[in-house]
Order: C-alpha cells, then sequence, then structure tokens
C-alpha cells in the first residue's frame, strides 16, 4: 500500500529521494535527474534521520514528461475528509512540481505546459486513500483480489494513470515500487457521521469521473469508438451502521453523454449548432455490453427535451436503443422540462414510478455484514442493475433525478435495516435530511463545475425540496456565466484534461500548439471594437467646446460604423473567435488555411465545421484543411 513519505533532498544534484519510514527498513525511491530513471532500495540505516532531516509529503501525484523535461509532481499537503469503515480518506489541497533539470525554465512553451497542469491539479477536486480503494465501489471491491491497491484499481476512474505510468513500469520489474503508486480519484467525496431516529451511522456520497473522454461541456460530448462517452459519472450513496457491526448499505448510479455520435459546436450563438453525425449503434452496443460488465441490467432514463433544439439527439438514442433490442438495456423516456414546468420537480416521482412499474426495483442494492469470527465483512446482498440517468449535460436534470432517486432506494433501505419503522420517512430527522440535500446539491457543484465550468442549476431544489425565484435568478447567473466561459475560456481548460490524461504527448510535437495563427484580419477585430468603444465614451464624456456639436456627432457616428462593422464580422465567423482546444483536434471542426485571393499567399488559418471547407470569410478565400 502507499504511505506518507519523506522527501530526503529536493536540491542533490543527481537524484530526488522518497523514503516510506513505515517499513522495516524503510524504503527508498531513487529518481535520478535529468533522465527521471528510477530505483527502488531497502535502507539499512538509521531508521529515524528521514524523519528527522526530510521533509514529509502524503504522496506522489505522478511524472510527467513535457516538452523540454520530467516533472515530479508531489502531493504537499491534504485534508481529511472523513472515514469508510476506518479508512481515512483525504482530498489533496496542495502540490508541487519538482524539475528534474536544474536551471530555470525559459522556455515559454514548457510555462504554458506547466500552468496548464497546475490548474488542473488547482481547480480539480482530488481524493485519495492509503487503505481503501476509492475507485471501486463497495461491491466490486469484494471481488477484488488481495493485492496493491493499484493494481485492483479500476480503470476508469484511476485519474493519474497516465502521471503515474513510469512508476508502474518499473514496478513490473521491482514490486517494492508499489508502495509509492497512489491512485487518486477525481469528482466528490463526502464522508459524515451522523444518525437517524438515534442511530448512528456514516452517511457517504462518492462520485468518480471517468479519465475516459473526459473533457469540458461543448468540446466533449456523445461517444468514442471505443464506446466510452463522455461526462461519465459514477455515483455511490452509502450507509454505513455502527451499531449493527458496521453493516454496510451502498446504492449505485451512473450518468453520461448520449452514446451516439453528436456535438454541439461552439459560434458564439447562446444555444450553440447541434449535429448529429453517422449512426453510432455499433459504438453504443460496445458501450453498453462494458456497462452490463460492470454494472448488469441497465435502466436507461433520458431526460432531453422532445421538441426544439434537443430533439434530434433523442430521436438518434432512441434508434440506437431499439436496434440494440437488448433485454438488459431497458430505456424510459421523460420530458422533465415539460412534466416539471412551473418549477414543480416533485413530479419526477412519476418518473420513479414507471421506472417500478418496468422493474427497476429489482435491482436492489449492495449490502454487506460483519462476520466476527473471520473479522471481516461478507455480501448479503448484490445490486444486479444500474440506472443510467442522462439529459444534454448530464448535470442539472440528472442531478435532480438523480438524488431524488437516491431518497426513494434509502428509504427502502433504512426500512430493510430496521432503522425506520412502517410508516416512518427519513425525511422526518430534519438533521439528518438536511445533511442529505446539503451533500447531494454540493454533489451536483462539483460534478458542473468539472464540466461546464460553473456550479449546477436547480440545486435550491436539491438542497430545500422547493424550487424558488432566488434559485432561479442564480440559475439565470449561472447560464451567463456558462456561456461566456464554454465560449471564450474552456480551450484551456480542456487542454489541460488531455494533458494531464495523457491524451497530448509535449515531447512529440515538433511545433508547440500555443501560437495563434488566424491572420491578422480576424485577429484585430477585437481590439477594433474595443478601440471604438473607448473613442465613443471618450466623446460622450470628456468636455468638449459648446461649437463642436456637429463635429462630436460626425465623429462618433463614425466609430458606432466601426463598431457596428466590427461586431457583424465577429458574429459571422463566430467559430473563429471561440477558444478552442489546441492539444488534441476536435472530430467536428478542424482548421483551415486562408490563402490571399491575388498572391495565393497563406495568411494564416482559422477554424471551421468539417463539412463545410467550401465556406468563405470576408475578403478571403480558403484553401485545403489544414493537417498537423
Amino acid at each position: 500500500m502507499s504511505a506518507p513519505l519523506y522527501v530526503s533532498s529536493y536540491t542533490s544534484p543527481t537524484e530526488i529521494q522518497f523514503i516510506n519510514n513505515l517499513t522495516s527498513p524503510p524504503t527508498v525511491l531513487h529518481i535520478s535527474k535529468p533522465t527521471g530513471e528510477i530505483t527502488v532500495t531497502k535502507n539499512e540505516g538509521d531508521t529515524d534521520q528521514y524523519a528527522t532531516f526530510g521533509q514529509s509529503v502524503p504522496g506522489i501525484l505522478g511524472i510527467m514528461r513535457l516538452r523540454i523535461g520530467k516533472y515530479v509532481i508531489v502531493i504537499t499537503k491534504s485534508e481529511k475528509i472523513g472515514l469508510i469503515k476506518g479508512h481515512v480518506v483525504y482530498r489533496i489541497t496542495d502540490f508541487e512540481f519538482i524539475s528534474l533539470r536544474d536551471g530555470a525554465i525559459r522556455d515559454k512553451d514548457e510555462l504554458t505546459y506547466l500552468s496548464l497542469l497546475k490548474r488542473h491539479i488547482t481547480t480539480g477536486p482530488m481524493y485519495f486513500s492509503y487503505t481503501w480503494d476509492l475507485t471501486n465501489s463497495m461491491q466490486r471491491q469484494q471481488v477484488a483480489p488481495e493485492v496493491a491497491i493499484w493494481k485492483k484499481a479500476d480503470e476508469r476512474f484511476f485519474w493519474n494513470r497516465y502521471a503515474q505510468n513510469e512508476l508502474i513500469e518499473y514496478s513490473k520489474t521491482n514490486s517494492d515500487a508499489d508502495q509509492f503508486i497512489l491512485p487518486v480519484i477525481f469528482g466528490y467525496v463526502s464522508l459524515s457521521k451522523t444518525s437517524i431516529n438515534d442511530v448512528p451511522l456514516t452517511f457517504g456520497l462518492i462520485s468518480r469521473r471517468s479519465r475516459f473522454r473526459a473533457g469540458t461541456r461543448y468540446f466533449s460530448r456523445g461517444i468514442d469508438q471505443q464506446g466510452n462517452v463522455s461526462n461519465f459519472n459514477e455515483t455511490e450513496q452509502l450507509i454505513v451502521l455502527e451499531m449493527q457491526g458496521e453493516d454496510t448499505y451502498s446504492f449505485v448510479q451512473t450518468r453520461g453523454s448520449v452514446p451516439v455520435y453528436w456535438a454541439e459546436i461552439n459560434n458564439l450563438r447562446y444555444k450553440p449548432k447541434l449535429r448529429v453525425f453517422d449512426s453510432a449503434f455499433e459504438t453504443a452496443r460496445v458501450h453498453f455490453d462494458q456497462q452490463k460488465k460492470s454494472y448488469g441490467t441497465n435502466n436507461c432514463v433520458n431526460l432531453v427535451n422532445q421538441k426544439g433544439h434537443e430533439q434530434p439527439v433523442k430521436s438518434a438514442y432512441e434508434k440506437a436503443i431499439k436496434l440494440l433490442d437488448d433485454p438488459e438495456v431497458s430505456y424510459v423516456y421523460f420530458d422533465f422540462h415539460h412534466e416539471c414546468r412551473g418549477m414543480k420537480f416533485h413530479r419526477v416521482q412519476l418518473l420513479i414510478d414507471r421506472l417500478v412499474e418496468m422493474g427497476a426495483d429489482k435491482m436492489g442494492w449492495f449490502q454487506s455484514v460483519a462476520d466476527p469470527e473471520k473479522q471481516v465483512s461478507v455480501p448479503k446482498k448484490l445490486q444486479n442493475g444500474v440506472v443510467r440517468t442522462n439529459c444534454m449535460d448530464c448535470l442539472d436534470r440528472t442531478n435532480v433525478v438523480q438524488s431524488m432517486l437516491a431518497g426513494w432506494t434509502l428509504q427502502k433501505i433504512l426500512v430493510d435495516a430496521k432503522v425506520l419503522t412502517f410508516g416512518g420517512r427519513w425525511e422526518d430527522d430534519t438533521k439528518f435530511e438536511l445533511l442529505f440535500r446539503n451533500v447531494w446539491a454540493d454533489n451536483a457543484d462539483y460534478i458542473s463545475r468539472a464540466y461546464s465550468g460553473t456550479g449546477a442549476l436547480k440545486t435550491d431544489f436539491t438542497r430545500t425540496g422547493k424550487r424558488t425565484k432566488a434559485g432561479a435568478i442564480n440559475d439565470l447567473m449561472n447560464s451567463i456565466e456558462r456561456y461566456t466561459r464554454n465560449n471564450f475560456f474552456d480551450g484551456p481548460r480542456q487542454d489541460a484534461y488531455d494533458l494531464f490524461l495523457g491524451n497530448h504527448h509535449p515531447y512529440e510535437v515538433v511545433e508547440p500548439p500555443f501560437r495563434d495563427h488566424r491572420p491578422l484580419l480576424v485577429q484585430s477585430m477585437p481590439f477594433i471594437s474595443y478601440g471604438a468603444v473607448l473613442m465613443i465614451g471618450a466623446a460622450l464624456l470628456l468636455p468638449r467646446a459648446n461649437d463642436a456639436k456637429l463635429s462630436i456627432s460626425l465623429f462618433i457616428g463614425i466609430w458606432l460604423v466601426v463598431l457596428g462593422y466590427s461586431v457583424y464580422f465577429i458574429a459571422q465567423h463566430g467559430l473563429a473567435y471561440v477558444n478552442w482546444p489546441r492539444l488534441v483536434p476536435l472530430d467536428y471542426v478542424g482548421e483551415q488555411e486562408v490563402v490571399h485571393p491575388g498572391t495565393g499567399r497563406i495568411r494564416g488559418w482559422v477554424m471551421s465545421e468539417k463539412s463545410k471547407i467550401e465556406s468563405k470569410i470576408r475578403g478571403l478565400e480558403e484553401g485545403k484543411k489544414r493537417t498537423e
């Protein structure tokens, strides 16, 4: 197992040492400079020397190779979140990059890569435990072998798998390296000591985000050829009863993007352009085969609108489900906005009733009971299916439905555990109800920030059980912020995901991708707009002579024309002003050469939909698509 470490030296000219002082003799991880070569040895010397002279750190997040060098990412601070059956869970709160190259870093692209990684780790909620496998649900842990935690980690949720790759490769020849490999999940963890009806228990919620097809709201949609969907999260609700030998109950739900090929293409409009591509029947089959293997029967809940902008996604999903014709994949449609209009979110109960009619209640939950003789927990019940919920983003509507389904299941679990008597309701315990609602609302916010950049919508209902006008106003503000972030700031966020997860290798790139290759005319338009606004403001606000009214009016009129043209140009060529990812090409847009119509010289590149290569920019002609 991994353990807290001591760093013997940050400044050694030849290597960095990490010492696990909990083994006897201490185990030392050596990472040489500047190559990053790894060796692990046993230290037969003074076992207390590192505790005296070294710096204690919680662990190693990984080793990353960028453009010109390697870096060891060290977790320097963590906070305790709580306990699961005696196992401590931590959240990463601070970290440090240790360069394996001496001297200051002056390469601008290297610094850009570093800033992307640092931002990702800073904003990404990451959790770990030295003794508990956070990547696996309670039920999956029952069949996991007795090996190092990282070896039984679920590959989907082992967030720093790529960063740990060099240690993992070395461990194949020296198992002593296992103790330095620390799996981390990205998502949300809450563990609270509480009680219901004076019965002490631990209430927990763990959301695990998949590292496959991970990304931001508009830059990661739908499914890939391996059957992975965007924004896939597994959420596990836990109840550990302390008065019954730590009997444990677990209920798992999933969410993920509609498993067809589709995208929403940012173009500065409030609603991006929706495109549904070729049939994804075969990849949808791969996706659901994976889901059945992990969870059993899939009960798919689709919450997208049946009319308007979202209708093509609904139709494509239903077509794929029909072609699958799989008895282990059931489908129910619930038009959330229609059924719950007028802030009547309690009508989600209609959906739960329909799931019960379909037999979804028979999937049950996982339960383990303590065996006092063997001093272990043994499974008593297994969850044999899962509810897979989606809306367009798998955020706001999905959050409401998942929290209500979790509450409905919690009622059944507590009755089964005899915590509640017949006719009793967990909502009657106001203290626990407040905890339950806030934990689920916090979970919604964490998942939403990771994908959309803002907190979730509709969380006033999750927190209070009521939809309020104040909540609606907050949703409006979040929607405006989402628009701004998704169009102008999400490119670097997507790049950070791709870099940390190993989808882009800086050391393989000849030409750094951070240059702005747009034509000068395209680049200048926002500055022309700013300048026009500045000039108009100056003309209106600065003192002027009484006889200058006509000239001032003419001056303002000229700048209004300039402002109008520049805004019109930007609106007409919205794709050129979206902050696109630069590290990994997207499926549905590509860079095109812009050539001068007279000389044929390349003036730059702009983004364009791949199906519209023939589109034109005013005063310029476009040539072939740029190939990397």
